[in-house]
């Protein structure tokens, strides 16, 4: 991605993981230690959040970096929720869950 590609995916992605959490700017932006307009200048392309800001964000969603960039991941918060809870899974309930996903990705 050339670094114009990038800012966009940033924006829609920003976006995108602030409508999934139902959150209004406004909230979020208080929420990350910021005034009031700060996610609405970012989302309107008025301005850009510094690296400690964008791991703000990150924190906020409760995902990874990695995760908010990874464009093969349509909803990154959800992927993020499902990955932690199969961490907690024993080998038995993993091979459960792995063998229901294929049948899911199996073509009919």
């Amino acid at each position: 991605m050339h670094s114009s590609e990038l800012e966009d995916f940033f924006y829609k992605r920003l976006i995108q993981l602030r409508y999934e959490k139902n959150v209004s700017a406004r909230d979020m932006s208080l929420s990350i230690g910021q005034n009031e307009n700060y996610i609405n200048m970012i989302e309107n392309k008025r301005s850009f959040p510094s690296m400690q800001a964008f791991f703000y964000i990150c924190e906020y969603f409760d995902i990874h970096p990695k995760e908010f960039f990874d464009d093969g991941v349509e909803h990154p918060v959800q992927m993020h929720m499902v990955y932690e809870k199969l961490k907690q899974l024993d080998d038995k309930k993993y091979a459960h869950i792995m063998q229901l996903v294929d049948d899911l990705l199996e073509p009919k």
